[in-house]
């Protein structure tokens, strides 16, 4: 049903435009849009239907023989995909860092795909190489703040990179790692650099057993990847622990030290320019200092965080990123760009060139392409997306939506701290916060009993908070996830806890306290809940 006839005149019809706005392509691509806003106008989950029954839809692992009609096909994907999606605009998904777009995303999209840019080559990208490397640059000056001659020597230089463009923050984390490598173990008399000659080579030249690098445990799981992928090894990500959600310097020197002292080099120490888990911010004036003193790269994963530069209230909360050797900043967080807009910066436009590559048909040697000193080689134009967001929004616009974004979590917040049975577990530092249902009597319980009955009702506790979230979920109002951490009141063992985003600047405090309200209504009702109520609980649980 809805095939079409294997011809080439048919297929040619596929790649041109309609010849009239009535066309039936025409009718089609307003039918989708107008269904895609139905859909953002939804709840969190518009239809209760599991994994497995949606699986079925997918589960023909066979490529089609013949052509289907385009409106057969966009039908289908209305009905299996779109129907079944998350609504990650909703004022009441407040879960995770995907949030609302604004509107102009939509038209704007189809420009950058329909004129479908590859940024590898210039070839292929002719205005769009010199918009990426201007995009790189505005977001190199907000971080590092050059005078205007560094810019003009450097931005469009072929010699030099301010960053690379990446699709995401992990991608960036491990460039940043990937520049950082290269340069501490490059070619010196009698060894031509671990580009070329590889790890193990590295090591017996420098005299060293291992590279590590190190962080806190709130560090993100692509710093993991990162030293897999470079070759270092997952033993050697030194994640120290930090009960106080950050990364603490003297913590920080002394483990350097001792890891130094063992035969080892640190590679780098990885401050933390928003957690993805609570928003803290590590102390990274301090931090500069430490990888300056153990003479190691120092680099700053402001993904979520580094949006915040924008505001003159909260910037100073991220001091010291100045200092930072590499910056990694995500536009497709609080920056409100489509998924797939990372950025790897440099202070230092030399520094990537000791990732540069050459092949003779496409990346030749005094090319400006960018393509020469990414990770990624096809990239398409996402950075014309973040050029458009910074002149539609300017920097005052972003920073109305970042202090609006932190005021609320602020409220938020306090939503909690007054309502008897939650407790707040991580106050916000930006626009996230952790919290978690407990009953009045069993946070005054808390706070004298002894050591065993505090684990007992804290497993307690972590069994309710998963079945909340869970059901919260299913019922498809609204959505917050969750995580374990430990805390500055439960600093010896880790706890369950909702985790909140407040990106959305649709979300209100109606919405909030709805929220609240639900959890509670759910919580209420469960057999953990009476038996926390009742004392039922068994210290041998």
């Amino acid at each position: 049903m809805g095939e079409a006839q294997v011809s080439l005149r048919h297929l040619y019809r596929v790649f041109t435009k309609p010849e009239h706005q009535d066309s039936k392509l025409a009718q089609i691509e307003q039918h989708l849009s107008d269904n895609i806003l139905d859909f953002l106008s939804q709840h969190v989950v518009t239809k209760k239907t599991s994994l497995e029954e949606i699986e079925q839809d997918f589960s023909d692992s066979k490529v089609p023989e013949s052509p289907e009609f385009v409106s057969s096909h966009a039908e289908s994907l209305l009905d299996k995909l779109v129907a079944h999606s998350v609504n990650t605009y909703s004022p009441t998904f407040i879960g995770h860092m995907t949030s609302a777009l604004p509107y102009f995303h939509l038209p704007l999209s189809k420009l950058m795909v329909g004129l479908n840019q590859n940024l590898v080559k210039i070839e292929t990208s002719k205005a769009f190489t010199p918009l990426e490397r201007q995009v790189l640059g505005m977001m190199h000056n907000l971080v590092y703040d050059n005078d205007e001659s560094f810019y003009q020597r450097y931005l469009h230089s072929a010699r030099h990179a301010l960053g690379a463009f990446c699709s995401g923050g992990t991608i960036a984390n491990i460039t940043a790692l990937w520049v950082a490598r290269n340069k501490a173990l490059g070619a010196q008399k009698g060894f031509a650099g671990v580009a070329k000659e590889g790890l193990a080579s590295a090591y017996r030249h420098y005299g060293i057993n291992n590279l590590g690098v190190m962080c806190s445990k709130r560090g993100h799981y692509s710093l993991s990847k990162a030293v897999d992928a470079l070759g270092i090894g997952r033993q050697q990500l030194l994640a120290l622990p930090c009960p106080t959600q950050t990364l603490q310097p003297e913590d920080a020197l002394k483990a350097g030290k001792a890891y130094q002292e063992e035969g080892n080099r640190l590679l780098a120490i990885v401050g933390v320019g928003g957690t993805t888990e609570t928003g803290h911010i590590d102390p990274l004036d301090e931090l500069a200092d430490v990888a300056s003193e153990l003479g190691c790269w120092f680099h700053v994963d402001a993904a979520w965080g580094g949006a915040t530069l924008f505001s003159k209230k909260h910037r100073h909360k991220l001091k010291g990123i100045e200092r930072a050797d590499s910056v990694t900043i995500d536009a497709h967080k609080q920056m409100y760009v489509p998924m797939g807009a990372g950025m790897a910066l440099f202070k230092d436009p030399e520094n990537a060139n000791v990732v540069r590559h050459h092949a003779q048909y496409i990346l030749r040697e005094g090319s400006k392409d960018l393509g020469a000193t990414t990770l990624e080689g096809s990239r398409n134009g996402m950075a014309m997306m973040v050029y458009s967001s910074l002149h539609i929004f300017g920097r005052r616009g972003y920073e109305l939506l970042i202090d609006q974004s932190i005021e609320k979590a602020k409220t938020f917040a306090d939503m909690i701290n007054r309502h008897p049975d939650f407790e707040l577990i991580t106050a916000p530092t930006l626009s996230l916060l952790t919290y978690r249902v407990c009953p009045a009597a069993i946070q005054a319980r808390l706070q004298v009993a002894a050591e065993q009955e505090v684990n007992t009702l804290n497993q307690t506790l972590d069994r309710l908070i998963v079945n909340v979230q869970k059901l919260q979920r299913e019922a498809g109002k609204s959505f917050v996830s969750r995580t374990r951490l430990e805390s500055p009141g439960y600093p010896d063992r880790s706890v369950t806890v909702f985790r909140v985003v407040l990106a959305n600047p649709l979300t209100t405090h109606h919405d909030l306290a709805a929220i609240l309200a639900e959890q509670h209504m759910i919580a209420s009702g469960t057999e953990d809940w009476r038996d926390l109520e009742d004392g039922k609980y068994s210290l041998t649980a």
